[in-house]
C-alpha cells in the first residue's frame, strides 16, 4: 500500500466516467413506462438499443434519409407480433426514442458527477444522435448516429475480449501524435496486461484441444477458432511494426530538435515508450509463432489420434456386421458401408489406359446371384455359431423360468428388472435377446415337441424341452421397452400354463 501511486488509480477517471454516461440514455428509456393497447409493458430499454443498431445499419447502408417515420415503420415490423399497436403510437414511440437520444432543446445530453482526479464537480456533454439533413417541403428531419452513438454502440459487443489490444493500437498512435508521452506509456502497460491475457487464452487453447477434438466436427471448429486468432495476431504484429516506425521517427525528431538538451524528461519518456513498445512486441511475437504451432502441429497431432483411436476402438463385429445385420438396407447402400473394407481389383500385368476403366466392387458371374441374407436355420450342428446360439437360448428360457416362478416374469419388462437383480444385464444387451422374444411371439402358444414335428431340429429345441408339459403364451403390451441404447422391443405379456 505504501508503493501505491494514487494518481495513477485516478488517472483518466474523467474518460472513464464519460464511458459511463453513454448507456444514461438507455436507462432514462427504461424508466418510460409504456404499454399497449393490452396493457402489456413495452421494453423500452431495448427498443432503445435496437433503435442504435437501426440506425447503424442505416448509416452503413449509406441511407442517409432516416427520421421518425422511418424509424416507426422499422418498430411496427420489429414488433407487430409482440404488442398491439396502432401507426400513431408507433410514431410516437419512434419520436419519444429520438427525443431522449436527442433532446428537443437541440443541446447535447449532461452528465454530472464527481471528478476525483481533478478533486472538483464536473460536467460531461455528449451526443448519441445528430440533425443529418432536412426536407423543407415535407417539414421531416432526418437524423444519424454521432461519434458518442457509434461508441455506445461498440460497448454493447463483445470486442474487448478480443480486439482490444487492436483498440490500444490505435489509441497509443492517437496519443503519440498528440505528444501526450505519459498516456501512451500507460497505454503500452494496458497492452502488455492484453498481451499476457491472450497468452493465457493460447496455453488453455492448447489444453482444450488434446483433450476435446473426439469428432471432425470439433476438429473443424477448432481449426476455423486458430485461423481466425492467427490472422488477428498477424494483423495486430503489422501494426506494432507501423508503431515501433512511428516511435522510432518521433523519437529522431525529437533528437533533431534538440528536445534531448532542452527537455530531459520528455526525451527519457520516448525513450521509455520506445524500449516499452520493443518489449511488449517481442511478447505478442512469441503469441504468433505459438498460434502458428498450435496450428501446424498441435492440431494435425489431435486429428492424427483421433484417427487412430479410432482404428482402435473399431470393434468389426459390432460396428460393422451388427449394423448390416440390425438395419435393413438397400445392395447400393450396402456397397457403400463395405467399399472401405473391401480391395481394389489387382492384375499381374496391366495397361496404363487401366486406370480410366471403371473399377466394379462386385464379381463377375454368369449365373445370376440371388442377393439376401442367410436363414439362421440352414447349416447344420456342427457350426460353432449355432451351437451358441442354441444354448443361449436354452439359457435365457432357463432364466425367465426362474423368474417366473418367482413372479417376475409376468412381463417382458419384469424379466429384464429380474436380470438386472441378479447381475446378468448384459443378456439383453445382446440381439439374440430380443431375436428369442419375437419369435416367442410369432409362434405364440408353443409348446415343447411343437416346433420340433414341424421342422425337425432346430435352435429353439433344447430351450423348448425346458418347458416341459406347459404352453408359453406371448401377447403384445403397451409401450416400448428401451433398457439399451442400441434396442428396443415392444411390451410383452407372458403367460405360462399347463395343458
Amino acid at each position: 500500500m505504501d508503493n501505491l501511486n494514487v494518481l495513477d488509480v485516478t488517472n483518466g477517471y474523467r474518460e472513464r466516467m464519460r464511458r459511463l454516461a453513454l448507456f444514461d440514455p438507455l436507462f432514462d428509456l427504461d424508466r418510460k413506462r409504456e404499454v399497449d393497447q393490452h396493457n402489456q409493458p413495452i421494453d423500452m430499454k431495448g427498443l432503445g438499443l435496437l433503435t442504435l443498431l437501426f440506425f447503424f445499419e442505416q448509416k452503413l447502408m449509406r441511407q442517409y434519409k432516416t427520421g421518425v417515420k422511418q424509424l416507426a415503420s422499422f418498430l411496427k415490423k420489429l414488433t407487430e407480433n409482440e404488442y398491439v399497436l396502432d401507426e400513431a403510437s408507433y410514431e410516437r414511440l419512434a419520436r419519444s426514442i429520438i427525443q431522449t437520444f436527442r433532446p428537443t432543446t437541440g443541446r447535447k445530453r449532461s452528465y454530472s458527477f464527481y471528478d476525483w482526479e481533478e478533486r472538483t464537480g464536473s460536467t460531461i456533454e455528449y451526443s448519441i444522435l445528430k440533425a443529418n439533413n432536412f426536407d423543407v417541403k415535407t417539414n421531416t428531419q432526418y437524423y444519424t448516429l454521432d461519434e458518442d452513438g457509434l461508441e455506445l454502440l461498440f460497448a454493447t459487443k463483445e470486442f474487448y475480449s478480443e480486439f482490444q489490444l487492436s483498440i490500444n493500437q490505435l489509441m497509443l498512435r492517437k496519443q503519440l501524435e498528440k505528444g501526450e508521452f505519459n498516456g501512451a506509456l500507460r497505454q503500452i502497460n494496458e497492452m502488455r496486461i492484453d498481451v499476457e491475457t491472450l497468452e493465457e487464452r493460447i496455453v488453455k487453447l492448447k489444453h482444450e484441444i488434446q483433450r476435446s477434438i473426439i469428432s471432425e466436427e470439433t476438429f473443424e471448429r477448432y481449426k476455423q477458432l486458430l485461423e481466425d486468432i492467427y490472422n488477428r495476431l498477424a494483423r495486430e504484429d503489422e501494426e506494432f511494426k507501423e508503431l515501433r516506425e512511428f516511435v522510432k521517427e518521433t523519437r529522431e525528431r525529437l533528437y533533431s530538435r534538440d528536445v534531448h538538451q532542452k527537455e530531459k524528461k520528455t526525451y527519457e519518456l520516448i525513450l521509455k515508450i520506445t524500449r516499452e513498445l520493443e518489449s511488449v512486441h517481442y511478447a505478442h511475437s512469441s503469441l504468433l509463432d505459438k498460434a502458428l504451432s498450435l496450428k501446424n502441429t498441435t492440431l494435425v497431432s489431435a486429428q492424427e489420434s483421433l484417427y487412430y483411436t479410432g482404428l482402435h476402438s473399431f470393434n468389426f463385429d459390432q460396428d460393422l456386421v451388427s449394423y448390416i445385420v440390425s438395419t435393413p438396407l438397400s445392395l447400393e447402400a450396402m456397397k457403400g458401408v463395405l467399399h472401405p473394407f473391401l480391395k481394389v481389383e489387382e492384375n499381374q500385368f496391366w495397361s496404363p489406359l487401366a486406370v480410366l476403366e471403371e473399377q466394379n466392387i462386385t464379381e463377375e458371374r454368369d449365373e445370376r446371384v440371388e442377393q439376401g441374407f442367410i436363414e439362421v436355420e440352414e447349416g447344420s450342428n456342427d457350426d460353432p455359431y449355432r451351437r451358441w446360439l442354441m444354448f443361449k437360448y436354452k439359457e435365457l428360457m432357463y432364466l425367465f423360468l426362474e423368474a417366473y416362478k418367482h413372479n417376475r416374469g409376468h412381463t417382458l419388462s419384469q424379466f429384464m428388472d429380474y436380470l438386472d437383480e441378479i447381475g446378468q444385464s448384459h443378456i439383453y444387451e445382446q440381439r439374440y435377446f430380443y431375436d428369442f422374444w419375437i419369435i416367442m411371439h410369432q409362434r405364440s402358444p408353443i409348446q415343447n415337441g411343437e416346433i420340433q414335428e414341424e421342422e425337425g431340429n432346430t435352435l429353439l429345441g433344447d430351450a423348448l424341452a425346458l418347458l416341459g408339459t406347459n404352453i408359453l403364451n406371448v401377447q403384445e403390451g403397451q409401450g416400448v421397452i428401451q433398457k439399451h441404447e442400441r434396442f428396443s422391443i415392444q411390451e410383452m405379456i407372458i403367460t405360462v400354463s399347463e395343458q
